[in-house]
C-alpha cells in the first residue's frame, strides 16, 4: 500500500501542488480541506484522524506534537508515520522529499516511524 500523507495546517498548500506536479497520483491531503480535519483541529485528534485514516502526517509542530505524540502511544495507540519538516526547507526541496517517500517506501514500513525531512 502506498502511503497517503496529510499536511498539517501551518504548511503551505503550495507544498501538494509540488507533490502533484511530481506525481498526480500522490494522495496528499492538507488539514481544512474536505475529507481531512477542519482548521484549528487539535494535536491529539489530528494524531486520532492519521491513524484512522491511515496517513502519514507531515508537520513542522516541534513545539506540542511531541507530548501529543508520547501520550498517542502510551494510550496503545498508533501512527502510521510522522515527518518533521526542518526550518528553512524550500519547497522544492520538501516537494521532493515526500515524493521520494512515496516512490521507496510502502505504507506500513512507517507504521510509529518518525523522522525529519529533507
Amino acid at each position: 500500500m502506498k502511503i497517503r500523507f496529510l499536511l498539517d495546517e501551518n504548511l503551505s498548500k503550495q507544498i501538494k501542488m509540488a507533490v502533484l506536479r511530481l506525481n498526480s497520483s500522490i494522495d496528499i491531503l492538507c488539514v481544512g480541506e474536505p475529507d481531512a480535519p477542519p482548521f484549528g483541529t487539535l494535536d491529539p485528534e489530528i494524531l486520532s484522524y492519521v491513524d484512522l485514516s491511515q496517513r502519514l502526517l507531515v508537520t513542522d509542530n516541534r513545539k506540542s506534537m511531541p507530548g501529543h505524540l508520547e501520550l498517542h502511544w502510551a494510550e496503545g495507540k498508533q501512527i502510521w508515520g510522522l515527518v518533521w519538516v526542518r526550518p528553512a526547507t524550500s519547497l522544492g526541496k520538501l516537494a521532493e522529499s515526500i515524493y521520494l517517500l512515496w516512490e521507496t517506501y510502502e505504507a506500513q514500513e512507517w507504521i510509529d516511524r518518525v523522522d525529519w525531512i529533507p
